[in-house]
């Protein structure tokens, strides 16, 4: 074809009417989207007449034909004022443009078209600002577009189509946020939304409760008033030197807990999990430690020994590899309990109930046991080296 004979085409980004290129109308509808993508330096995805008719075969096209590309995006209807009558602002894209003003619940928005289609194409706000006028016409007096739909949750949906990305500030209720996104058709949106929905609804029990939690606690109760952390999660914590006397514990989780020289006198820690706790220098007289877990617990001089006569009671408790050196657990009850490799070196166990204890591997050297109950024992493997008190003094084959 020779040069004069050759048929050309005027190209404009969707909705602009500047910065027009004017390009050779190539062989194929395919080069004809590359050559324009290039000259506009955007990717073109469509093509449209100046009426808004997609175009989809080249041979539509008549020489010297306005053709405007889109990047995906319906067809913007082009306006070259605002509501207002002032110019519109032009930028380097369409989509900065044409703005538009939306008045949200008496609250001013301004933005373009492009943010307002692009993303979301078949939303309400596309179909609204897409070239249909069916809600156009509904302007306020200073030619904004009437929304009747909360400001508060709207914002981050525009900030969303803007750029993608979902920000919440902590004072915005994402459930608000997901009914404004579902009733505009922003369905990208939902799923972020009802995740955030989802974590803030989950439970916070699970969640340990620190040092701080615990001497709120103390401070807000009444000396003479039962303080209770029943089955609550203090894993990890550290509470050493706390006065915790009387406090229910039952069931909690206190794994890793730290309590090292604290009183926890009179305290009921039955069935509640100590595995791995450091109680060293704990005062615990008189504490119920029924079924108690304190594997690999440090009890290491201890006090369980109550002048009073009351005494404390650990039936059936897991101390199994515990050290316990140095505690002073006169009178204690240890029935049944499981003390496999634990270490009770220089124990004081005078009067100690030991029936049917399993105490295989128990390292009982130095300590005293006048008069302790160790009928039904398992000694398997125990060591009583040093002893302060002969065996037979004990309740062993009494």
């Amino acid at each position: 074809m020779s040069k004069g004979n050759m048929n050309r085409v005027i190209l404009f980004r969707n909705g602009s009417e500047i910065d027009g290129k004017v390009v050779a109308l190539p062989q194929s509808f395919d080069a004809l989207l590359g050559a324009a993508g290039e000259a506009l330096g955007v990717e073109a995805k469509r093509l449209f007449t100046a009426k808004g008719g997609e175009i989809d075969d080249i041979l539509l096209i008549r020489d010297d034909e306005t053709v405007y590309v889109s990047c995906g995006e319906p067809f913007i209807e082009r306006t070259k004022c605002c509501a207002g009558g002032s110019c519109v602002a032009v930028g380097s894209t369409a989509s900065s443009r044409d703005w538009v003003t939306l008045n949200v619940g008496g609250q001013y928005f301004s933005t373009t078209r492009g943010t307002l289609t692009t993303k979301e194409p078949n939303s309400m706000l596309a179909r609204m600002f897409a070239g249909n006028r069916l809600w156009l016409s509904v302007t306020d007096a200073n030619g904004a577009f009437l929304v009747d739909r909360s400001p508060r949750y709207f914002e981050p949906i525009l900030s969303y189509l803007r750029h993608g990305q979902l920000i919440l500030d902590k004072s915005i209720d994402p459930q608000g946020v997901l009914e404004e996104a579902t009733f505009f058709g922003i369905e990208s949106i939902v799923p972020l939304l009802e995740s955030m929905i989802q974590d803030e609804q989950k439970p916070t029990d699970n969640f340990p409760l620190g040092r701080r939690d615990v001497i709120s606690a103390l401070i807000k109760t009444s000396h003479i008033s039962e303080l209770r952390f029943q089955g609550l999660n203090l894993a990890g914590a550290d509470l050493s030197r706390l006065d915790l006397r009387n406090i229910n514990f039952k069931y909690a989780n206190m794994q890793g807990v730290k309590l090292i020289g604290a009183n926890l006198a009179f305290c009921c820690l039955e069935r509640a999990d100590l595995s791995h706790a450091n109680l060293e220098g704990a005062i615990l007289l008189g504490v119920k430690m029924l079924c108690a877990v304190l594997e690999g617990a440090n009890l290491k001089t201890c006090n369980f020994e109550d002048p009073a006569g009351s005494r404390a009671n650990l039936e059936g408790v897991n101390l199994k590899g515990a050290i316990l050196e140095g505690s002073q657990m006169a009178s204690v009850n240890l029935r049944v309990a499981t003390l496999k490799h634990a270490n009770l070196q220089n124990c004081d166990l005078r009067g100690a109930v030991l029936a049917g204890a399993d105490l295989e591997n128990c390292n009982l050297s130095g300590s005293d046991l006048h008069e302790a109950n160790l009928r039904g024992a398992n000694l398997k493997g125990a060591a009583f080296e040093l002893m302060l008190t002969p065996l037979h003094m004990s309740q062993t084959i009494r």
